[in-house]
């Protein structure tokens, strides 16, 4: 903790505190008068205020005792101890029993703990007396203070360590810093422990700090950041008055140079080459530009601006967002025909300047910009940004509107050719001769319809198809007087019954759609046809309008119910334009306000809650569903009639059917002919060879029909066989009006290939009414002589079947 005291003076401070003990200690440890003695025996049995035995303040000692014994702090002792131990000491407070401790017969008091002031400065003890067999108290309690006296155990220390600190480069000498403070936990009351004084261990010759005041100043003149920016001093901080023995502690300071405006901007280049297409629209950057300065922040941004040159209306200068660039732009369109090349004097200057540094300046530079102007394949430019054109509507076929004009603003001056935009004229109203630019109408125009057209002309160098401009031509159709007016919105009009002559009965007004400048301007007559009218009659009223009036009274349904008005209009532009509209008048019942109640004798319309036509329409709809529905159900019955008359009667015939093409006579397993020998066994036989391919949809029926015998013997064997049975099914199906006209019947899906025999289907068998001749049957070979006698034509010797 720090240095210890010499053991001289130890034993001088412990005797001084045994003094001061013996001074408090109570006068009955010297010795009691035999009179006062006396008393107290003779009044022992009366109740008195006891009188303390000892009085005592505090106790002093030294902290950060480092001895193998406990510290001894002092005795305790009472008038009434006779020395015979009948006396207890009780010592209890703070730090009793566990930093003190008392020896209870002795009333010595000791420390068994290391003492620190800077940890606990003071003790509050209380001690008391009591008889040892009963532990009554012989006195009151005492209480008496326990204060630890200070030694230079610490040092001092700054507690917010490292710092951070800035000042302008160039101050002055002694220009302050930064201020430090160092405190010292030892008692600043007692002796030097806790004065402190400030030196410099690092930092010098640039810094110096105050001894008492740790203020750090500048103690070099003309610091320059921009040659160094950073500084690290180190300062110490001694206690006991920086005296030899002292404690000391150290802290580091980081002092930081800040910026001033002490250095102008220069340009890294004094002339800049720069380029630029002639096509570059305005706005579009060209280049960019430096003055480098070194200061830095606020004190290095610039201000760009074009003082000199014959580019300086052609272009413009501006800095980048960061203030330190300038942007070379173009202001105005670029040609390079008309000037290839532009030379800038651009000067950058110091935004913010400090009054007191401009012996240091000037704070600004100048340098030159030549810019090249790069010259590009351009599209054709129209002599007129817009065109405008007026046309009448009555304009002619082929009428020309104008000529536009475009050139090739290059020096090559390539040829220009014409065109529209479909989608600017998509109903093809107007052409432009391609290379004279001449537009012209080839459809008729009617400004009712489209009053304005605006069309876009492309135009298109020749040699470069891909430079294409673009020019807007508004046409206005102006209007001419080529519509009638005709009569607006009503068309019917009604009158009462109970009207009398003079009354009106309705006000019509006429429309046209043409826009005259002086405004539309009608007048309404009768037709000619119906200028004696003997019913109505019609007043122009001059305001565009006309009153129809009645000539008569006396109006009846069941006399005539319509009256038709033809009435004349014309316009007052040239040429004049007129039209015949027929008003149609009903004559109608009306109530006393002049409502009117029924226009027809019987009824008008249906009640409102169901009209005519959606009765009808839910009728036909009836009507459709019932028809649907007796086409269903005659579909599905005759679905499941039978292709049989009776259908009792059993199917004679074999219906195979197989989706798959036939192979010809080459194929042999189409169909089982082993049916035809034996018709009994044919089910049986057919079960036990079949197709593995398909499986028939109906199998056999000929094992339910007998046999009959139709002739007798002829043929023996197999043949006569096949060839009775086939003969008895034909006069069986001759003889039956119901019977299918087929004897045995085989579907295949495709005609068989590769047979000389070609198609044997029957399906064209219809077309003639003439019977075929089986007679080539016999020269297909012996594969169809089966066939060739079954079909064939029969010897004249054999007898007549039937």
């Amino acid at each position: 903790m720090g240095d210890r005291l010499p053991l001289p003076a130890l034993a001088g401070t412990l005797l001084l505190v045994v003094l001061g003990l013996l001074t408090l200690l109570p006068h009955s440890i010297l010795g009691k008068p035999a009179e006062e003695e006396a008393a107290n025996a003779g009044s022992s049995a009366l109740l008195q205020r006891v009188k303390r035995g000892w009085v005592w303040n505090q106790f002093f000692v030294l902290e950060e005792y480092t001895g193998l014994e406990p510290l001894y702090i002092g005795k305790l002792h009472s008038d009434m101890d006779k020395g015979d131990g009948s006396i207890k000491y009780i010592l209890t407070g703070e730090g009793a029993g566990t930093t003190f401790t008392i020896d209870d017969s002795t009333g010595d008091i000791h420390a068994i703990q290391r003492l620190d002031r800077e940890v606990k400065a003071q003790y509050a003890l209380r001690a008391q007396a009591r008889n040892r067999l009963t532990d009554r108290p012989l006195e009151p309690e005492s209480e008496f203070i326990v204060k630890i006296q200070d030694i230079n155990d610490n040092e001092p220390k700054f507690l917010d360590g490292p710092y951070q600190a800035s000042v302008p480069e160039m101050s002055k000498i002694g220009t302050s810093v930064i201020q430090l403070t160092a405190t010292d936990a030892d008692d600043p009351t007692y002796g030097n422990s806790a004065r402190v004084v400030y030196s410099i261990l690092e930092g010098q010759p640039y810094f110096s700090v105050d001894a008492k005041t740790g203020v750090v100043r500048v103690s070099l003149a003309d610091m320059d950041r921009e040659t160094r920016e950073n500084y690290s001093v180190v300062i110490q901080a001694k206690d006991m008055g920086g005296q030899l023995g002292g404690l000391a502690g150290t802290t580091t300071i980081n002092i930081t140079l800040s910026d001033i405006n002490d250095n102008p901007p220069m340009f890294d280049q004094r002339l800049y080459q720069m380029s630029v297409p002639e096509s570059a629209p305005v706005g579009s950057v060209v280049g960019r530009i430096w003055a480098k300065d070194r200061d830095i922040g606020v004190n290095a941004e610039m201000r760009y601006s074009i003082i000199d040159g014959d580019g300086r209306d052609t272009f413009d200068v501006s800095t980048d967002p960061t203030n330190l660039f300038g942007i070379i732009t173009v202001k105005k369109p670029l040609d390079f025909e008309k000037k290839p090349s532009y030379t800038l004097k651009v000067e950058g200057a110091n935004i913010n300047v400090d009054p007191s540094l401009r012996y240091r300046g000037p704070f600004k530079d100048v340098t030159i910009v030549h810019v090249s102007v790069e010259d590009v394949d351009e599209p054709p430019v129209f002599d007129s940004p817009v065109y405008y054109i007026e046309l009448p509507e009555d304009a002619e076929i082929g009428t020309m509107l104008k000529t536009v004009s475009a050139r090739d603003p290059d020096a090559a001056n390539n040829t220009v050719r014409y065109s529209i935009e479909r989608s600017s004229d998509p109903d093809k109203f107007f052409y432009i001769e391609i290379t004279s630019g001449s537009l012209m109408t080839v459809r008729s125009l009617d400004r009712e319809e489209i009053g304005w057209h605006n069309i876009t002309v492309l135009a298109m160098e020749m040699n470069n198809p891909s430079q294409i401009a673009s020019v807007s031509v508004a046409v206005k159709v102006l209007d001419v007087n080529d519509n009638p007016p005709s009569l607006t919105h009503y068309l019917e009009a009604y009158v009462c019954e109970t009207a009398k002559a003079g009354q009106l009965i309705q006000t019509v007004t006429a429309v046209d759609p043409d826009e005259p400048l002086g405004g539309q301007h009608f007048y309404y007559s009768l037709a000619p046809e119906a200028a004696n009218n003997p019913n109505f009659t019609l007043k122009d009223n001059q305001d565009n309008t006309a009153w129809i009036l009645t000539r008569r009274g006396g109006w009846s349904q069941q006399d005539q119910t319509v009256f038709y008005l033809p009435i004349f209009i014309s316009d007052g532009e040239q040429p004049v334009q007129t039209s015949t509209s027929t008003l149609t008048i009903r004559v109608c019942s009306c109530d006393q306000k002049g409502n009117v109640m029924s226009c027809n004798a019987e009824a008008y319309s249906l009640p409102a809650s169901l009209s005519r036509g959606a009765l009808i329409a839910i009728l036909a709809c009836i009507f459709v569903l019932l028809v649907m529905i007796l086409l269903m159900l005659s579909l599905r019955t005759h679905r499941k009639k039978p292709y049989l008359c009776d259908e009792e009667e059993n199917v004679h015939e074999n219906i195979v059917r197989y989706d798959d093409e036939g192979g010809g006579e080459e194929d042999t397993e189409a169909f089982d002919i082993a049916a035809m020998w034996n018709p009994r066994e044919a089910h049986n036989h057919h079960l036990n060879k079949m197709r593995q391919d398909m499986l028939p949809e109906i199998e056999s029926l000929s094992r339910y029909v007998p046999q009959v015998c139709v002739m007798g013997g002829g043929g023996g064997g197999g043949d006569s066989n096949v060839h009775g049975y086939v003969l008895a099914k034909l006069l069986e199906a001759d003889m039956d009006p119901c019977a299918p006209p087929y004897d045995s019947l085989q579907t295949y899906a495709y005609e068989g290939e590769g047979s000389i025999a070609e198609s044997l289907s029957s399906l064209q068998s219809g077309t003639s009414n003439t019977d075929h001749e089986y007679d080539y049957l016999n020269d297909w070979g012996p594969r169809f002589k089966k066939l060739a006698e079954m079909y064939g034509v029969l010897e004249t010797n054999s007898p007549p079947l039937w």
